[in-house]
């Protein structure tokens, strides 16, 4: 057989020709490839874009003064409700795993979490936050084995300056327990990431029956503390109901089975980059929702999130490649 008719039978069965270039069938399953990878990163930035709608939600729905246990009623429900749906109980090394992975996503996280916010201004807490995709590529080294390209690191300070110009204030106060318990809670859920990522998801069980898992999990961690600690209020109103719902179904429930769906089929990195869009939404929504304004610094600041959120996902999909 003549070179050229080789050539002509390996681009004609969906393969490269012999000088490297891609056939009219490689760019076309690559482009379905991004396309589903869009897709995957889309709906899991669903799960902190409703977090960032937190902060109305809990200053304009629900009671006063009782962080612990508006955690505690987002986590345990929504978990009890997953149970009871998916009927499916882990089994084995999922017994522990599932423990771990609730307290550091939800009984660990939220207390400190809501410490670092009652101690820190807004604005202080989301950059803090903003370290989280370092965090992830750090502990990707050793859980992962994957090392970060430098592409990476950079989309990763870009992120925590935008996240800087969005929301800090010059006058921010600067608080050692709350910087400590917010870089703690950001650390732990940047753990959460990878080990979820390193453990995947045991075969047969679905994304809503793990999620499940580590509601109850947390749930139960919190609920003591928060009955103990802050106790119910003497009663609750319509408006409390359904703040508690929002966040407990919408925020919790559906925001990270479509969380943990996206660290399952997208790198840790590029997820974690998605959690940018947090502080992005509650900024928004503090100009739609509560008649903020922002200025020209705090759009610059939208702007390198966003870039940073987008040079985060490329810069992985082509290491991948």
């Amino acid at each position: 057989m003549s070179v050229s008719a080789s050539v002509s039978t390996a681009t004609a069965q969906g393969g490269s020709t012999p000088g490297g270039s891609a056939t009219p069938r490689d760019s076309a399953k690559a482009a379905k490839t991004t396309k589903a990878a869009t897709g995957i990163a889309a709906l899991a930035a669903i799960g902190p874009a409703t977090w960032g709608t937190t902060y109305v939600t809990t200053t304009e729905l629900l009671p006063p003064d009782r962080p612990l246990l508006a955690a505690a009623l987002r986590a345990l429900p929504a978990g009890l409700i997953l149970l009871a749906l998916t009927r499916r109980l882990p089994r084995g090394d999922w017994w522990w795993k599932a423990a771990v992975l609730g307290l550091l996503n939800f009984g660990a996280f939220f207390p400190l979490l809501f410490f670092g916010a009652y101690h820190l201004p807004g604005g202080v807490a989301s950059t803090i936050s903003a370290v989280m995709p370092l965090l992830v590529a750090g502990f990707g080294i050793g859980v992962l084995k994957v090392r970060p390209t430098r592409r990476t690191l950079i989309a990763g300070l870009v992120g925590v300056i935008g996240v800087a110009l969005l929301v800090l204030r010059g006058s921010a106060a600067v608080d050692a327990a709350g910087i400590t318990a917010m870089l703690a809670a950001t650390t732990l859920m940047a753990l959460a990431v990878v080990l979820s990522k390193r453990w995947g998801r045991p075969e047969g069980v679905s994304l809503l029956a793990l999620t499940g898992w580590q509601l109850t999990a947390g749930g139960l961690v919190l609920a003591p503390v928060a009955l103990t600690a802050e106790g119910l209020p003497d009663h609750f109103t319509g408006a409390n109901a359904v703040g508690y719902a929002y966040l407990g179904i919408i925020g919790t429930a559906l925001a990270y089975a479509l969380w943990f769906r996206g660290i399952e089929r997208l790198p840790a990195s590029s997820v974690s980059f998605l959690g940018l869009t947090n502080p992005v939404v509650a900024t928004l929504a503090g100009l739609l929702l509560l008649g903020q304004t922002l200025t020209p610094w705090q759009v610059g600041g939208l702007v390198l999130v966003v870039a940073s959120v987008l040079l985060g996902q490329n810069s992985r999909r082509r290491q991948r490649r």
